[in-house]
């Protein structure tokens, strides 16, 4: 699926390098709830009003990108961690 709709997906890995223009940010992989395909994004792309940082076993609503169709964008948190909780 390309472009479209928002989609709904949990978080399923980290990866310490792979985001960003070169390649030297972490990125994150998403598992789309519907049709169980993988998409990737970095912290850019996590649209919130705190921390860019997302878990694995999180999830997430999303876009998939119009110009590169394994890529998620516009990526927002659905269970926001309680800050005591988090932050242990």
């Amino acid at each position: 699926m390309s472009g479209g709709g928002p989609r709904h997906g949990t978080i399923v890995d980290r990866r310490p390098n792979g985001g960003g223009l070169t390649g030297a940010v972490g990125s994150y992989v998403v598992r789309d709830d519907e049709d169980e395909r993988y998409y990737t994004f970095d912290y850019q792309q996590i649209v919130t009003e705190g921390f860019r940082t997302i878990r694995t076993g999180e999830r997430v609503r999303f876009h998939v990108s119009a110009q590169r169709p394994d890529q998620a964008e516009f990526v927002i948190r659905l269970d926001q961690p309680d800050p005591a909780e988090y932050y242990r």
